[in-house]
């Protein structure tokens, strides 16, 4: 048995809805919006009846704020109504931390627990008003528009994978093939990484399968590689003068440091700092390691009284990584990537020590102007 409650921000606490719509109006510029709700709803299926009636004022709201219903709330006539829930696979973190709570009151199995946002809508809408507004609050790469008709059942029946596609004749493809590839299956890639990838199975002397395409273009997209701040700049024109003397002010220290040739780069930027502090002895307990998404000191525990370290991890990508959709047969050139999984340079460059993090892509000439 589904169970299924519907809870809703009471008014003055429906600070979501509120700033979702100011956003609607001004953003998207739709003025007929009047009015926006937001109703979270929650299946549950594993327990009975009564353990569903305790949660639901303790784990799924909180009474003093919420107002909790079995049934959809009641809208008036026109408004138009759709809800959001997260793509099979994807962690739901309202709903597994829902789930957790249920167990803890239960000290039983833990539930299964799906979540959704409900979205009501007042005003003065055309169609076209309507499917920017979904368009402006569902991300297709996590998300997807759900049903809002009652479950029977939570459980997933998943359809067993086809064969994974090989892409026949891929390392024969030649430069205007491979840019019309990259657009056809909508890749991140730019053409110097394509070649890249091409290259590396070219060795292997055999055609690739589309899953290895495309975890190799997930974690060498911009969001997991950074290749923007360690995109090497070779011109720099800033027209500010506080600006030019702080720039300036980074050159000086990277000479005294030592670092000039080293290239110049934002990370380089990002990061002169604290290897400034350490050069002339101000930054105590510096903890050096291969790890670059976190911050770590060292600090005496009792007890007993050892160095230890303590570590905040500052890594922004976390559940919302994009995620491919893993199928068998799946190889990841290791080779074709550096000590940090990042990919080796590409197009025979020669990958000297002192070399900032490699890069598969081939920028040119770089002009960065700041604006103060």
């Amino acid at each position: 048995m589904v169970s299924r409650v519907y809870v809703e921000k009471k008014k003055g606490f429906d600070v979501e809805a509120t700033q979702l719509l100011a956003e609607l109006r001004d953003i998207l510029g739709i003025a007929g919006l009047t009015g926006l709700r937001i109703i979270n709803r929650y299946d549950v299926e594993g327990i009975d009846a009564e353990l569903f009636g305790r949660c639901i004022p303790t784990v799924f709201s909180e009474p003093q704020v919420d107002t909790a219903t079995s049934d959809m709330p009641e809208t008036a006539a026109g408004d138009h109504v759709f809800a959001v829930e997260y793509l099979p696979g994807q962690f739901d973190m309202r709903a597994s931390s829902a789930a957790e709570c249920v167990q803890l009151i239960s000290q039983g199995e833990r539930p299964e627990v799906r979540s959704a946002k409900v979205y009501v809508l007042t005003g003065d809408l055309t169609d076209a008003d309507v499917d920017a507004v979904k368009h402006y609050v569902i991300n297709p790469v996590e998300a997807r528009e759900a049903s809002l008709a009652p479950k029977d059942t939570l459980k997933m029946n998943l359809a067993a994978p086809d064969s994974v596609e090989t892409l026949v004749g891929f390392c024969e493809l030649d430069e205007e093939a491979l840019a019309a590839f990259i657009h056809d299956r909508g890749l991140a890639m730019d053409l110097a990484d394509i070649e890249f990838f091409q290259d590396y199975f070219k060795k292997e002397q055999r055609d690739p399968t589309i899953t290895e395409v495309r975890v190799i273009d997930t974690y060498w997209s911009d969001h997991c590689r950074h290749t923007t701040f360690g995109t090497q700049l070779d011109h720099v024109a800033i027209d500010d003068e506080v600006v030019r003397a702080a720039f300036d002010r980074y050159l000086e220290i990277r000479h005294e440091l030592g670092r000039d040739e080293k290239p110049v780069c934002l990370m380089d930027m990002g990061t002169i700092g604290a290897k400034y502090l350490e050069h002339t002895g101000q930054l105590k307990n510096l903890d050096k390691s291969e790890e670059i998404n976190a911050c770590t000191v060292k600090c005496k525990v009792q007890p007993p009284d050892r160095d230890r370290a303590l570590r905040r991890r500052s890594h922004l990508h976390r559940r919302r990584h994009p995620r491919p959709a893993l199928r068998p047969q799946l190889r990841v050139p290791g080779h074709a990537r550096d000590g940090r999984g990042r990919p080796a340079r590409a197009r025979g460059r020669d990958p000297a020590p002192q070399a900032a993090p490699t890069q598969a892509r081939d920028h040119g000439s770089r002009r960065l102007l700041l604006l103060w």
